[in-house]
């Protein structure tokens, strides 16, 4: 029974991630638009952040909406596909639960914020 369900999802997602990801590109919003010195010190601020996602993830499109509105370059990594990507985030969280913001301090501290709600509020807060 397990395979089955396995293959119903899978094929689900298949059929539906495509869709999905056109949405997303017809849909992107406009981003804020800063005065030069402000966006490069937002640049700035964004290096030491990573969006641990998987592409077709609805609560990963959700965080990626809300960085295009934002205008944010926060790198992307792909969690599904890269195992690299997937490691790090295993070892930093313990788990591969996208979205998952990775959050480097001043100090060289790391943090980890995992829910897509957290995320869009703590951008929010943080650069809006």
């Amino acid at each position: 029974m397990k395979p089955l369900i396995r293959a119903f999802f899978r094929t689900l997602r298949i059929v539906l991630g495509p869709i999905m990801l056109l949405k997303e590109r017809l849909t992107q919003p406009t981003g804020v638009v800063r005065a030069p010195a402000a966006q490069a010190s937002v640049d700035q601020q964004c290096q030491s952040l990573a969006l641990y996602q998987f592409s077709t993830c609805p609560f990963c499109i959700k965080v990626r909406q809300e960085m295009r509105r934002l205008s944010l370059p926060i790198e992307k990594r792909d969690a599904q596909h890269h195992t690299a990507n997937r490691d790090a985030l295993l070892q930093g969280t313990g788990a591969t639960q996208v979205p998952c913001l990775r959050i480097t301090e001043a100090d060289g501290q790391t943090r980890w914020l995992k829910d897509s709600a957290a995320i869009v509020a703590y951008l929010r807060k943080r650069f809006a």
